[in-house]
């Protein structure tokens, strides 16, 4: 049986654009999508139209649902919000974990939220590269075990990362674009990737988006 598992960074963000955002944020670790970043999703999204998803799957954080919901408007599918796959907590990014917004807010803004799933994994502040690594395998590989159709996963650069390399361990360290793609397939129970951080979906990528 085959089996495609799409896995996308978010689209770009809001602080990354407007760097004084974080001073005056309430939840300055947890900034959205910029406008740009918007943009960004809804090409991902039209790319997504052609395949046959049937899960989606986000992390936690606001940028991750933003860029998620693009893509579950056009193909008519729920979010299923999966802390697993959330941002890695790093000490050296966060002074303390990241304060993310409710489920009851982001049900409301955002209606094509899974109310009723519950995350399978829980990441603890602070985390080592070897425990993101580690968590975002094992969420990864529980999610495509229960989960046996073809699936998009949304996460960070460290977290798409750590996804692939729990499905695909001989991968080596790549460069994770804003909303780039990776594509991992399963064959007579063999993972492989066939695309890894493509871009070629974007009108706008990191190399010609104003960062600040």
């Amino acid at each position: 049986m085959t089996q495609i598992v799409w896995i996308a960074r978010h689209g770009n963000r809001l602080d990354f654009v407007q760097p004084e955002w974080f001073n005056t944020a309430p939840k300055r670790y947890d900034p959205p999508l910029s406008d740009d970043g918007v943009i960004q999703a809804q090409e991902l999204a039209v790319r997504m139209q052609s395949t046959k998803i049937t899960h989606i799957f986000a992390s936690p954080f606001l940028r991750t649902i933003q860029t998620a919901f693009e893509v579950a408007k056009v193909l008519n599918l729920p979010i299923k919000i999966e802390a697993g796959l959330a941002e890695w907590f790093n000490p050296d990014w966060m002074s303390e974990t990241p304060e993310t917004h409710s489920r009851e807010w982001l049900s409301e803004q955002y209606p094509l939220i899974d109310c009723n799933y519950q995350s399978f994994c829980q990441p603890q502040y602070p985390e080592t590269r070897a425990q993101l690594l580690q968590r975002t395998a094992k969420t990864v590989k529980h999610l495509v075990e229960e989960f046996s159709q073809d699936i998009l996963l949304v996460g960070h650069g460290g977290s798409v990362f750590g996804m692939t390399k729990g499905l695909v361990p001989e991968v080596e360290t790549f460069k994770v674009p804003l909303c780039s793609l990776t594509k991992v397939v399963r064959q007579q129970g063999n993972w492989q990737t066939d695309l890894i951080a493509d871009t070629s979906h974007l009108s706008q990528t990191e190399k010609t988006i104003r960062l600040n």
